[in-house]
């Protein structure tokens, strides 16, 4: 077993999971975990007979919320200290994942990938997404915190599996199933003290033809908002 477990949340991929799968192929930095969240397509079927990769299969989709905190528990059962949160849907480099290794080696214990600071990239984002994960949610994000924070949506992120642990936050709340426990993460690893950082990482999205993003207009953004309404206004822990 490594130190490091590097966790895949996928829903329907097929052959943009198979890039990811055939990328992040560094098994002597980390184990691989795939959460297939009810996938109805087969590719991890078929990909978990080729490659040395761990699957856990929900019969059914439960939210991409639920699936990390299935992969963080999955971590603390096994005993890794570290877990690199990668895209299913291949967005992310596997390049910089070393850029995390060494953040979690130099002590920090949450260490987000931005695509916005000098030396990360983010290719032909649409232009509506530029506006909100470049400004709207990082704006909003940065005066809650009180710290200036350039990427507050990308899941491409690394964190200290113990931080998941403290008793001031609650990751097992039924609300965080969908997009709400990534922002959560992040600010309670702001407001509570812990060491955080922000590297710069590539996000390159795939064609159009094989579909940006599974988040669905309004409802999906209100989710990845909706952490910090609740928490700005105290009405959740």
């Amino acid at each position: 077993m490594k130190e490091i477990l590097l966790g895949i949340s996928v829903f329907n991929e097929g052959p943009k999971i198979q890039r990811v799968i055939e990328k992040f192929r560094q098994y002597d930095l980390y184990d691989v975990l795939v959460v297939d969240d009810g996938s109805t397509d087969g590719a991890i079927t078929r990909l978990a007979q080729d490659f040395p990769v761990n699957v856990i299969r929900n019969e059914s989709r439960r939210g991409a919320g639920f699936t990390t905190r299935q992969t963080i528990q999955y971590a603390l059962e096994k005993g890794y200290p570290y877990i690199i949160f990668v895209s299913g849907n291949d967005k992310d480099d596997p390049e910089d994942v070393l850029k995390f290794q060494q953040a979690l080696r130099d002590g920090y214990d949450f260490v987000q990938g931005s695509r916005f600071l000098p030396g990360g990239r983010f290719g032909s984002m649409p232009m509506y997404r530029q506006i909100a994960t470049r400004y709207i949610h990082p704006a909003l994000f940065s005066c809650l915190v009180g710290r200036r924070i350039t990427d507050s949506t990308n899941g491409f992120r690394a964190i200290r599996t113990r931080f998941t642990k403290d008793p001031r936050m609650d990751i097992d709340q039924p609300w965080l199933d969908e997009y709400e426990l990534e922002p959560y993460l992040f600010y309670y690893a702001v407001k509570l003290g812990y060491r955080v950082r922000e590297v710069p990482v590539t996000k390159i999205y795939p064609p159009k033809a094989e579909g940006y993003t599974k988040m669905k207009p309004f409802s999906g953004w209100w989710s990845i908002l909706r952490p910090l309404v609740f928490l700005g206004l105290g009405i959740r822990k």
